[in-house]
């Protein structure tokens, strides 16, 4: 069941829906429970599903939350929307899943959000600053006429799309990191001790081993596909800083640069309620920082082994339907 009412799971104090300042100024107060050596425990699996939009809906303007008659209505007309995807004929869905195959969540977020971009206030993604939006425009004009997971042209590594992590598995398209709500695998396990967090995602099970011991970031020569992650304790929250990322990562269909710095920061307000909050700065992709949130729900399942490509067929068949068009002349 959804509860909506900030007031009773997150404790805070205060109407969200009435707030006169920027949601982003506003931070979540832990209220769950204890590791016996003291701090927040954040072990388990968390859900991130849900029906909220990454960004706002434009006619909704500044409002930052729905009533609960909106979240109802928003959630009815998005199963309508399943429901036509599930009537329609295989034919109609070649090259992609029928919705049995999505995992949309049954609501929207627990804190009745309208769209998890919490700052900029009209919660929307800044726009791509000029450079970045004429290499997207690139990539577009390469891919034009191509189908979603073939190779460009005479291309290999950067040319199967803006999907091609999760094409090579390489990284999952909602893994991130940062993580965000994405088709299916919106799962993530935390463990700690008391100078490690361990976060392993369903999505082609990636994990990211973090100190909390205070050791610096690794050389700038030193690059991950993942970046390189520290995190500190504040107060209830655990804040973790990610830098080195190698090149763009899968989030925001590869629009990242090797700039990329993300600070997660993760609060369990309740038993069954933790709050995933990232500030993205990036000065490749975006003049000004931004800020989104998103809730995840305590999964008492466990997660279990996404394969990607079991043999490695997927893509070795990708490679020959793409080489047959190529000598056909498609």
């Amino acid at each position: 069941m959804h509860v909506r009412t900030l007031v009773t799971i997150l404790g805070l104090g205060f109407w969200w829906g009435e707030l006169a300042t920027p949601v982003a100024a506003q931070a979540p107060e832990g209220g769950g429970p204890a590791t016996s050596w003291g701090a927040p425990d954040l072990n388990g699996v968390w859900d991130f599903r849900t029906l909220t939009p990454f960004e706002r809906p434009t006619e909704l303007g500044n409002q930052a939350f729905f009533t609960e008659e909106e979240a109802a209505a928003f959630e009815a007309a998005r199963f309508a929307e399943f429901e036509v995807r599930d009537d329609q004929e295989p034919a109609d869905i070649v090259g992609n899943y029928n919705q049995f195959w999505f995992e949309t969540g049954d609501g929207v977020a627990e804190t009745n959000q309208t769209s998890l971009v919490v700052d900029p206030p009209d919660g929307r993604v800044p726009p791509l600053h000029a450079e970045a939006a004429v290499r997207r425009q690139v990539l577009v004009d390469s891919r034009t006429g191509i189908d979603r997971h073939a190779p460009t042209p005479g291309g290999w590594v950067d040319d199967l799309g803006d999907g091609m992590f999760a094409v090579r598995c390489i990284l999952g398209f909602n893994s991130g990191p940062p993580m965000n709500p994405a088709g299916y695998n919106q799962n993530v396990q935390i463990a700690q001790t008391e100078d490690h967090v361990l976060l392993l995602n369903e999505m082609v099970h990636s994990s990211r081993i973090i100190p909390l011991d205070g050791r610096p970031h690794l050389p700038d020569g030193v690059r991950q596909w993942m970046g390189d992650s520290r995190g500190r304790w504040e107060g209830e929250t655990l804040v973790v800083e990610t830098t080195n990322f190698l090149r763009e990562t899968s989030f925001r269909a590869g629009v990242t640069t090797r700039d990329l710095h993300l600070i997660e920061r993760f609060t369990r307000v309740s038993d069954g309620l933790l709050i995933y909050e990232v500030t993205v700065t990036d000065p490749g992709a975006w003049d000004r920082p931004w800020t989104y949130r998103l809730p995840m729900v305590k999964n008492e399942m466990p997660l279990f082994e996404y394969a990607c490509h079991e043999g490695n067929y997927g893509l070795y068949n990708i490679l020959a339907g793409a080489r047959l068009q190529e000598a056909e002349g498609r």
